[in-house]
């Protein structure tokens, strides 16, 4: 098992806290997002994934790029330690708190999108930051919503345990951190990642503590 990443790469760091909570162990290839122009663009890696986008996980003679796919896979093969709920329901509601995040709130403010603000429309950095905390601030009111008071809110996301909500809530907080977003309106956010922040799984799954990280 070989997983393609980048320290600062927020789904790739979905990854990394899956494969820890399911206790599993991958060999890592580091791909530099900006050294060199973008690693991702060299041949050896488009080869692997055409998209040029992180992470790929190469696993039972496969390559799987897109990480939801890659969590719901190793859940599928490796069933110990579930990220997804036994009911349809839960898997449902796991699946769309998953997809607030890494469809309608990660995408617009990945690298490549602020690279094309920056580069072809002239954003300045001001005006880039601005439009991340805006998406950042839309996205994460609503999952607010979702998680506050609703019964099936535990400790967690969804319940009492980790699940691939969770694996995709940690990165994109972390991320809004190293943009200065202010967080105060989250309180039920805030308090399940130092949840999740207490648990090893999460903990040695952050960027700053990568072999990669700079």
């Amino acid at each position: 098992m070989k997983l393609h990443t980048y320290y600062r790469s927020s789904a790739s760091y979905r990854v990394r806290i899956a494969l820890n909570l399911k206790g599993l162990v991958a060999e890592e290839a580091y791909v530099h997002l900006s050294k060199n122009g973008g690693e991702q663009f060299g041949a050896a890696f488009d080869a692997l994934n055409p998209q040029h986008l992180l992470p790929v996980l190469e696993v039972d003679d496969l390559v799987l790029p897109q990480s939801l796919a890659i969590i719901e896979y190793l859940d599928e093969t490796r069933p110990a330690l579930p990220l997804l709920p036994g009911d349809p329901a839960g898997r449902a509601r796991v699946r769309a708190l998953s997809q607030m995040i890494a469809a309608d709130i990660h995408p617009i403010d990945n690298l490549r999108v602020l690279k094309y603000l920056g580069q072809e429309l002239g954003a300045t950095q001001e005006q880039k930051n601005a439009w991340y905390r805006h998406w950042v601030a839309l996205g994460l009111a609503a999952l607010e919503r979702q998680l506050a008071g609703n019964p099936a809110t535990g400790l967690f996301c969804h319940g009492d345990t980790p699940t691939m909500a969770d694996c995709c809530l940690v990165p994109q907080l972390y991320n809004a951190r190293r943009f200065e977003c202010d967080l105060a309106a989250y309180p039920t956010i805030t308090a399940i990642e130092a949840r999740c922040l207490a648990l090893p799984a999460f903990n040695g799954a952050q960027p700053d503590l990568q072999p990669d990280a700079e």
